[in-house]
């Protein structure tokens, strides 16, 4: 309703405001502007489709302000004459206030291609040398430039409040037109202000123009630091988690290890580390930053085409981390055999290769564990109701890699889990990458969304007893869509899991409690456990949910089995998996064969 209701004030003020600016209304021009001012302001938050669709047809927002100060202008010639003095000043004052607008627009994107055209950018290193200037607000960055059109409420409102005052007798029949020119003499005032504030900003990131002293200050302070491992990480801002994943594991090794980024402005999307971080998103300048080459290992967390670059790296000896442990295809991608080595959690990631054959010889597989499962328990979280995490995977690249239950069965799970009796808790974690290349899997994404929020308002008009009074407290479902809290967090909350064939099925066996599988292709129970053993000792759910009352009601028979399959998933638990892959690490960089002992 909030939509349609900022929609109709939107679209319905300009032909308002026009008319009553002809009529001449000047009572209700004001009234009407500022009703359009609040629409304007209001939409992009509420009706931002709208907008990108008004901007196709030629309707966009400088267009609309434009129109909004022309209505002015017509009423300052209706109320003052067009032969007024106060009529040219305002038309000035207007078309002033555009310059403005531009010349701070022309200085904003200098300032934004000065400090986005950086050769290097770093995180935790020392490049103070470089005085990279602090930001402007970032309203004054902004090379759209849009609060410099709401300058342009001074002239139009101060034009139909002083009409309107006129046409009541309570001052001079002029009094619109002065109160319109003194209104843009302030707005261009201030905005030449906003622009004048940019210039030293400006001046003082233009050193930064010079790319041979940018890469030569910080490849000092690489070089002083000496690199011996590096993570290598390239990919869309959806996939930071991949790469986030390992950065406490690389924090706590003995070895000194750097992060090496493509994607300007990706270190933003990976959670605070005491790791150096270095951004080069240009392929020439990577191969030839020879500060990296004291490094003697890179780890690589997922295979895209960027990889190449760091892979011509000849002193470098290259491992294949992968950003989870799974049986899906992407743990046992036939691209994992241009890595030197291939690390697994355990040996079920040996085996996954044996059976694809897809060229990794078996002596360039080592099974390292898996460090981040450290943190998660075997406890359940002890809340007065059970709790259920609900955690698919997304619908992949084609529909080959189509594992996700979202699109078929995800609102009937989630609807069975809100409706079951007795009452339990959902969590609601769907793949960071969900609807990227499905929209039907977005559409069962928000219907789960807006049945949880359903059921949470429907209880918070439930008014449930506190504690104190011996009954159970109102139960508080989670949808989780960010990167806090953390899947392993959500690991901790809850008794039970749903999910996919994925990295989440195999994780979550470190917790040792129950789970269930979906079995979203519809294969034989014999021909899914061959094909997916991560699943073998979870409830497997077909399209029908047959097996989800018992799985949420019925006895826990298989934690035996989940306890035999975590240790065929992720290795011994002795010596832990910190210290195995700290070995592993240890073991290439003490290594004098192959290309890792190159110095050249």
């Amino acid at each position: 309703m909030r939509k349609l209701i900022v929609i109709v004030l939107l679209l319905g003020s300009y032909p308002v405001l026009l008319a009553s600016a002809l009529w001449p209304a000047p009572l209700a021009f004001a009234a009407v502007a500022a009703v359009s001012y609040a629409a304007e302001y209001a939409a992009p938050r509420v009706a931002r489709r709208l907008l990108d669709l008004l901007g196709k047809v030629h309707l966009g927002i400088t267009l609309r302000f434009a129109a909004r100060q022309t209505a002015a202008l017509l009423l300052v010639a209706r109320t003052a004459g067009p032969d007024s003095a106060w009529f040219v000043a305002v038309a000035a004052g207007g078309f002033g206030l555009h310059m403005v607008r531009a010349a701070h627009t022309g200085l904003a994107m200098r300032l934004r291609q000065m400090l986005g055209s950086m050769p290097v950018t770093t995180r935790n290193l020392d490049v103070s040398a470089l005085r990279i200037p602090k930001l402007p607000p970032r309203w004054l960055r902004d090379a759209r430039s849009v609060r410099f059109l709401y300058l342009d409420a001074l002239p139009v409102l101060g034009a139909g409040a002083g009409a309107a005052a006129a046409a009541g007798g309570a001052v001079p029949p002029a009094a619109g037109a002065v109160a319109a020119a003194a209104g843009a003499a302030l707005a261009l005032v201030l905005g030449a202000a906003g622009a004048l504030a940019l210039i030293p900003y400006v001046r003082r990131a233009l050193p930064l123009t010079d790319k041979a002293r940018v890469l030569q200050v910080v490849s000092e302070q690489v070089r002083a630091y000496d690199p011996e491992v590096i993570l290598y990480f390239s990919g869309a801002t959806a996939a930071a988690y991949q790469a986030r994943m390992w950065l406490p594991v690389l924090e706590r090794i003995d070895r000194r290890a750097i992060v090496v980024l493509r994607e300007r402005g990706m270190a933003a999307h990976l959670e605070p580390s005491t790791l150096p971080m270095v951004c080069i998103p240009s392929s020439a300048d990577l191969m030839s930053f020879r500060a990296l080459f004291s490094a003697k290992l890179c780890l690589y967390v997922s295979n895209v085409g960027r990889n190449v670059h760091m892979l011509r790296i000849p002193t470098l000896r290259s491992a294949f981390l992968n950003h989870g442990d799974s049986d899906k295809e992407a743990s046992f991608n036939p691209f994992s055999r241009v890595y030197d080595e291939v690390w697994v959690a355990g040996p079920a990631g040996r085996d996954r290769y044996r059976r694809a054959k897809v060229g990794v010889r078996d002596e360039n597989i080592h099974e390292v564990g898996r460090p981040q499962l450290e943190g998660i328990s075997t406890e359940g979280p002890g809340l007065p109701y059970r709790t259920v995490l609900y955690a698919p995977t997304w619908e992949g690249w084609n529909d080959d890699l189509f594992h996700t239950s979202l699109i078929t069965m995800g609102p009937r799970i989630v609807r069975a889990l809100l409706d079951h009796e007795p009452p339990l808790r959902v969590i609601y974690k769907p793949h960071p990458l969900t609807g990227c290349r499905d929209k039907s899997a977005l559409r069962a994404h928000r219907k789960i969304v807006a049945m949880i929020e359903a059921a949470e308002l429907a209880k918070s008009k439930d008014r449930h007893p506190s504690r104190a009074s011996g009954t159970r407290p109102r139960i508080t479902h989670l949808i989780v869509t960010g990167p806090e809290p953390h899947l392993y967090d959500c690991f901790n909350e809850c008794d039970l899991l749903i999910s996919d064939i994925s990295s989440v099925v195999a994780d979550f066996l470190a917790s040792e409690k129950p789970y269930a599988v979906t079995n979203v292709a519809g294969l034989p129970e014999r021909a899914f456990h061959e094909r997916y053993p991560s699943a073998e000792a979870g409830v497997l759910l077909g399209e029908d949910l047959a097996g989800l009352a018992d799985f949420l009601d019925g006895e826990d028979t298989l934690a035996r089995a989940r306890i035999k399959l975590r240790s065929y998933l992720f290795g011994p638990e002795y010596p832990d998996a910190m210290t195995r892959f700290n070995a592993a690490v240890e073991r290439v960089l003490t290594s004098a064969a192959g290309p890792a002992s190159s110095d050249s």
